[in-house]
């Protein structure tokens, strides 16, 4: 089935498209006018589209409920060198804004134990992705409260924010380790290990050691 265009995804996100696709279960047809797949798709601007810290996506301001929309969308989303973000099909790409992160880790499941152990986020659009070489998990400090802001990173140029209960699940899960002369918390998986912080003077969270 064709890759649906910003078009489609716009009137999706209206709740105007007919058939299976406002519902999200099945992407709407290409339109005629769409360019193909091997040309570079055309710069639209920027669509009033946000996604929220919590990972709420928002059309005009008002909240799109559908999460298969949701994940429509998701699939379509890049992340430039700028830092700015885009919806990209093969036609047309356009900018949107993101608060934070564009995903929200909402679960971590743990494999294995010690150094041999492997963690598996779940994301609120429902992808799975294993702590490791690809996917590191960094940790950013609010510098006036020193509040920890966790990541891990979803695919390139893309992070998910790891929601509260679940950062507290890693903190259960952590360890010290001796890094570099420094004692570090932190956890490790896919044969890495992620410094949730440190237990010397300075917070340190975000680097990772292959053992």
């Amino acid at each position: 089935m064709a890759r649906p265009s910003l078009s489609d995804l716009t009137e999706l996100a209206q709740g105007r498209a007919g058939g299976k696709s406002q519902t999200g279960d099945e992407p709407a047809p290409a339109r005629p006018g769409d360019r193909p797949a091997a040309l570079a798709p055309e710069s639209c601007g920027e669509i009033d589209i946000r996604i929220a810290r919590d990972g709420t996506w928002f059309y005009h301001g008002s909240p799109i409920g559908r999460k298969p929309l949701v994940k429509l969308f998701s699939a379509a989303l890049r992340r430039e060198s700028d830092g700015s973000y885009w919806l990209v099909t093969p036609a047309e790409r356009v900018r949107i804004r993101v608060d934070d992160a564009p995903f929200v880790a909402v679960a971590v499941a743990l494999t294995g134990a010690g150094r041999d152990a492997v963690l598996t986020f779940r994301t609120n659009v429902d992808d799975e992705v294993r702590a490791g070489s690809e996917h590191g998990i960094r940790v950013a400090y609010n510098p006036e409260t020193g509040e920890p802001a966790p990541y891990i990173v979803v695919r390139e140029g893309l992070e998910a924010l790891i929601a509260r209960p679940v950062y507290y699940d890693l903190v259960a899960l952590g360890r010290e380790e001796m890094v570099n002369g420094r004692t570090m918390f932190g956890v490790w998986s896919g044969g890495e290990f992620f410094a949730l912080g440190s237990l010397d003077s300075e917070p340190a969270g975000g680097a990772a050691w292959r053992r």
